[in-house]
């Protein structure tokens, strides 16, 4: 079977290399494997070149046809495209390699509230905004990423130390009840013990957090691993000089924020001024 973390080919690729090589060890043609599944050939064609997404219930239907030893294989693939919307190597393997054994994360976003503390309907909206999207592939992101979230309170789970620019409270996501409940889940979820939230001032002078967001994993058995997001593609690496680098922007941009119980106030009070629009 492929090798599930190989960086070159994406999960929507190895889906569909997967299903051709099962398709012809089984000496069934595209509109025979169609019948068994029941969809159109051609769907089968563009699932096997990786250009269409497959849904749930046809990586189930190939489970069943095929009666692989591993009996869920084809709905792990499926589950790995919906879990990483563009497909990437890099973020792959942080999902499922890096944040799960972090001992510390500590996290920058200029943008939006971090995945780790979203409401389901802040990353609805994230999700149907950020390109054309099936409801059906917006609500099985929105599920990768509300298990993602079970880490926090998980039997020992990482300490989180999460920096966020003052716009993003600012910043519409949805419709304002959408912001009110965000913010007020931001607010609850800064009082656990584990997890503490500072917020950048809008006018700050530091300008070491604007070309990225970032995040930091520091791993009891592992070096020290940075995830660093771009326009488009991002990457995950241990490399010292980069880990350096980041921990450098992290440390600068920490000594601009406020304290964390002024940063809680800021919090209520951005999650107040929502709930009056609403």
């Amino acid at each position: 079977m492929a090798n599930d973390l190989d960086p070159r080919i994406s999960p929507a690729e190895r889906f569909g290399r997967e299903l051709a090589r099962c398709r012809k060890e089984r000496g069934l043609s595209q509109r025979r494997l169609a019948d068994h599944v029941g969809c159109s050939p051609s769907l089968v064609g563009h699932i096997e070149t990786g250009s269409r997404n497959p849904q749930l219930d046809f990586a189930q239907a190939c489970d069943q046809l095929f009666d692989l030893p591993d009996k869920d294989y084809f709905v792990r693939l499926c589950r790995r495209i919906h879990q990483s919307p563009s497909g990437p190597g890099w973020f792959l393997r942080w999902l499922e390699e890096i944040e799960p054994s972090a001992a510390t994360l500590r996290t920058w976003d200029p943008l939006l509230i971090p995945g780790l503390l979203q409401t389901e309907d802040y990353a609805r909206a994230i999700f149907r905004g950020h390109r054309a999207i099936l409801e059906t592939e917006a609500e099985e992101q929105v599920a990768a990423r509300m298990q993602r979230q079970l880490i926090l309170t998980r039997n020992s789970p990482p300490t989180l130390w999460v920096l966020l620019d003052e716009w993003v409270l600012r910043r519409s996501i949805g419709d304002p009840q959408v912001m009110a409940d965000q913010l007020t889940h931001l607010a609850a979820v800064a009082t656990y013990h584990n997890v503490t939230v500072q917020i950048v001032p809008a006018d700050s002078p530091c300008t070491d957090g604007l070309m990225s967001g970032f995040v930091i994993a520091e791993l009891a058995d592992a070096p020290t691993t940075v995830s660093v997001e771009s326009a488009g593609r991002g990457e995950v690496s241990a490399e010292h000089e980069l880990v350096s680098l980041i921990w450098g922007r992290y440390d600068r941009l920490r000594a601009e924020a406020y304290r964390p119980g002024e940063s809680l106030e800021k919090i209520k009070e951005a999650a107040d001024q929502w709930s009056l629009r609403t």
